[in-house]
C-alpha cells in the first residue's frame, strides 16, 4: 500500500511539473482560483464564528 502511495505521488508531481512547463499561464490561473477558494472558505468560517458569538 505504501508503494502505491509513492507511485501516485510521483505521478502527481510529474503531472504538475508538466502542466507548469507546458502552460505556465494556465497553471497560474489554477493556483489563483485555488487561493480564492481558500480565501472564500476562510471568510465563510469567520462570518459563521461571528454569527455564533453575537
Amino acid at each position: 500500500m505504501a508503494q502505491a502511495k509513492k507511485i501516485v505521488l510521483y505521478i502527481l508531481i510529474v503531472f504538475v511539473l508538466y502542466t507548469i512547463i507546458t502552460s505556465p499561464q494556465r497553471a497560474a490561473q489554477l493556483v489563483q482560483i485555488g487561493f480564492e477558494g481558500i480565501s472564500s472558505a476562510a471568510q465563510g468560517v469567520g462570518q459563521f464564528m461571528t454569527q455564533l458569538i453575537s
